[in-house]
Parts: C-alpha cells; structure tokens; sequence
C-alpha cells in the first residue's frame, strides 16, 4: 500500500506545481497587458487614474 499512496502524492505534487507555474504566468500577462493598457490609453480617465494611483503609492513613473 505504500507505494501506491507514493505514486498519488507524486502525481498530485506535480499536478500543483504545474497549475501553480501556469497561474503564474497568467497572473504575470494580465499585469502586464493592465499597465500597458493604462500606460499607453488614449483614454484619458484610465491613464490618469493609474497616474494618480502611481503617485499615492510613492512610485516615480516620469
């Protein structure tokens, strides 16, 4: 019985690990496609929110 309890806890870790690094990298690409859509919007009201946010939170963005 140990080592089929050994193979599931193997194969549930590496399951987790993938869906850990594909939520990464998707959490990564929205973040990226946010500030880049806020950062270079021709809409004025979302670039300067994410202006004024940035300058609430003490980042310098110019």
């Amino acid at each position: 019985m140990s080592i089929s309890t050994s193979r599931t806890q193997s194969a549930t870790s590496t399951s987790t690990q993938s869906q850990r690094i594909v939520a990464a990298v998707g959490a990564a690409v929205l973040g990226a496609f946010l500030v880049y859509f806020a950062g270079f919007s021709h809409i004025d009201a979302v670039h300067n929110a994410a202006h004024d946010t940035r300058h609430s939170s003490a980042f310098p963005c110019h």
